[in-house]
């Protein structure tokens, strides 16, 4: 039996929203076909968007939402996307399979996206390709209200008030497709280009710096060195992998063995170690807090689904990806002194996908769940948990078989996530709350008996959190007991 003590006294910051935050690229049919599908499509829309998509993305109270990428960000062209989509420019979305880029979901659509959703726009900007005036102009168009040519030529397209834009980033990936740059390089970039993301008005714009792919921590250290002073945030990317090796195959994401399962579980824990070392960078020319560590891409990463364009990034998603979001988004959650927003890769129909749509289908994924049953931590205030995990052993290698996160809301409610990453054995907790008394405890689960069991559009509900039965609360003590690979969010009140 595990021993924990959950001690409520003990709060240790607020939860951001912005940890639940998601990314809509132009890669695939993340944008046409997932989220739009043009005003005149058979498929029920709001002025392009589908509907069904729309909906099911509003239960999970989404914080933020980055566009336009991703690699497709520091090839794109804010003025191509804007005015009657019958004059807008075409493009080749060189990134990405080489289709073509019709650019009718631009700057009012993505935004007119942001407003259903009610959510906050991150626009990152384009770096590697644009210029200086071409993102000056970009932020004016959106913000500015006045007289300028910019906001101006808003109007002309339908839009006389200016848009709330709180989160901007300078560039994405400068280190590899934003332009292959060093750090030294990029540093100047940066501190070039943002001069010109400026405040209009009421509206405050949160800068975000292109920060580290994984463990460049050489970047950090450069980019907090000779710029810290002069952004809000830093991003860091870090995809999970079977093999953790992006040469070659990356594993399937439903036909996978024991051994993939554990190594998969190995690999997304990297995350903390990651979080740990460039956080320690930042303190040291930033130890008041002040830049966020911005996780702005995170995720599974696997083939392709056989017979899909390469370049689409479509995948499956199974048991194993709700583990991956549930163990990620404990570990945001505990150093969200440092880490203030994350967006998983992506939303729609690429990477680890909250939805799936074939034609005018559309399915929920098991990483949907997780993140609609974790959604109660939102701005919650992190609780201190204390526990020694046993140790998930697989061949001559170990882990923790547990990740936990616990917050309290401002109704008193205590939620507690727990992940049990073994893939056959059971655990049993007994965890003692000190500083509360709840009455009553309440739980959901998401598991299954197949570990690479997944939603299709035939069997659309094979894997969905129901209610857990297996917890008790007697004198300030709570136990469950959690089956192999399962994602449990227990509510004390």
């Amino acid at each position: 039996m595990v021993e924990m003590k959950l001690n409520a006294h003990e709060k240790k910051g607020t939860i951001s929203r912005y940890l639940y935050g998601q990314f809509a690229e132009h890669l695939g049919r993340c944008i046409y076909e997932g989220i739009w599908v043009g005003k005149d499509s058979p498929i029920p829309n709001i002025e392009g968007i589908r509907i069904d998509v729309l909906e099911a993305l509003k239960k999970l109270h989404i914080p933020v939402l980055r566009w336009p990428g991703g690699c497709f960000a520091d090839e794109y062209h804010w003025m191509d996307g804007i005015g009657p989509a019958s004059e807008r420019a075409r493009m080749i979305n060189n990134n990405w399979g080489g289709v073509e880029e019709n650019n009718h979901f631009g700057t009012h659509e993505f935004l007119r996206l942001c407003e259903l959703l009610e959510t906050e726009p991150y626009i990152s900007g384009n770096v590697g390709s644009g210029t200086v005036r071409e993102m000056q102009q970009w932020v004016e168009y959106m913000t500015f209200d006045g007289e300028s040519p910019m906001a101006n030529l808003r109007k002309e397209n339908g839009q006389d008030k200016p848009w709330s834009l709180q989160f901007f980033g300078v560039g994405n990936e400068n280190w590899g497709c934003g332009g292959n740059m060093r750090p030294e390089y990029y540093a100047d970039l940066y501190r070039h280009y943002s001069t010109y993301v400026r405040n209009y008005g009421d509206n405050k714009v949160y800068k975000i710096a292109c920060g580290a792919n994984t463990d460049d921590y050489h970047w950090t250290e450069v980019m907090m060195r000779e710029a810290g002073g002069l952004m809000d945030g830093l991003s860091l990317h870090y995809y999970t992998l079977p093999t953790g090796n992006w040469l070659g195959s990356k594993g399937s994401s439903t036909d996978f063995e024991t051994n993939e399962w554990f190594s998969t579980m190995k690999n997304t824990l990297y995350m903390e170690e990651l979080i740990v070392k460039h956080s320690k960078i930042m303190d040291k020319y930033d130890p008041e807090g002040r830049v966020g560590l911005i996780v702005d891409e995170w995720g599974t990463w696997f083939d392709v689904e056989p017979g899909t364009n390469p370049g689409f990034l479509y995948q499956q998603n199974t048991l194993r990806d709700a583990l991956i979001a549930g163990i990620n988004l404990n570990i945001f959650q505990k150093y969200s002194k440092r880490v203030k927003m994350a967006n998983i890769a992506q939303v729609v129909n690429v990477l680890q996908a909250m939805v799936l749509t074939e034609g005018d289908n559309m399915l929920l994924t098991p990483t949907y769940h997780v993140f609609e049953m974790y959604k109660v931590h939102q701005d919650a205030e992190l609780l201190d948990v204390a526990f020694e995990s046993p140790l998930y052993t697989y061949g001559a290698q170990s882990i923790p078989q547990l990740s936990v996160s616990a917050s309290i809301n401002t109704d008193g409610a205590i939620h507690l996530s727990a992940c049990n990453l073994h893939h056959a054995e059971n655990t049993t907790v007994s965890c003692h709350i000190d500083g509360a008394e709840g009455k009553k405890v309440s739980g959901r689960i998401l598991t299954h008996t197949s570990l690479n069991e997944h939603n299709t559009f035939e069997q659309p509900e094979r894997v969905a959190p129901v209610n857990f039965e297996g917890v008790t609360l007697q004198n300030g003590h709570l136990q469950f007991e959690m089956p192999p690979a399962s994602v449990v969010v227990l509510t004390l009140e």
